[in-house]
C-alpha cells in the first residue's frame, strides 16, 4: 500500500518561500506521477503541479508557473514544491498524490497524503 506525507508548511508573509515536501513508502508502480494540488477555504481543490517520476516531465497550472517548481529525489522518494513569491491568495491546503499518469485531474490519482497547510498573510 502506497502511503504519503506531506511537511514544510507554515506561514509566510506575502512575498514569502516554503518548501514543500512529499515522502512516498510502500509498493509503488514502476512507472509513476507525483502531483501537487490545493485546497482553499471555501473553494474545490485544484492542481497545481506534477512530475513524472521516470523522466522527470514536469507542469504547472497557470496561475503557479514562474513561482513554483517541482521536483523529485529519487533516492529519498521525495518530491518537493518549492513555493515562491507567495500571495495571500495561494493560502491553502497543499495535498500530494501519486497515480499512473502525469495528470492535473484528480481522478488520474489514487493515494493522497493528509495535507499540509499554507497560510499567506498581507
Amino acid at each position: 500500500q502506497v502511503q504519503l506525507r506531506e511537511s514544510g508548511g507554515g506561514s509566510v508573509q506575502a512575498g514569502g518561500s516554503l518548501r514543500l515536501s512529499c515522502t512516498v513508502s510502500g509498493r509503488t508502480f514502476s512507472r509513476y506521477a507525483v502531483g501537487w494540488f490545493r485546497q482553499a477555504p471555501g473553494k474545490e481543490r485544484e492542481f497545481v503541479a506534477a512530475v513524472d517520476w521516470s523522466d522527470g516531465f514536469t507542469f504547472y497550472a497557470d496561475s503557479v508557473k514562474g513561482r513554483f517548481s517541482i521536483s523529485r529525489d529519487n533516492a529519498k522518494n521525495t518530491v518537493y514544491l518549492q513555493v515562491s513569491s507567495l500571495r495571500p491568495e495561494d493560502t491553502a491546503v497543499f495535498y500530494c498524490a501519486t497515480g499512473g499518469l502525469t495528470s492535473r485531474h484528480e481522478y488520474d490519482y489514487n493515494a493522497w497524503g493528509p495535507g499540509t497547510q499554507v497560510t499567506v498573510s498581507a
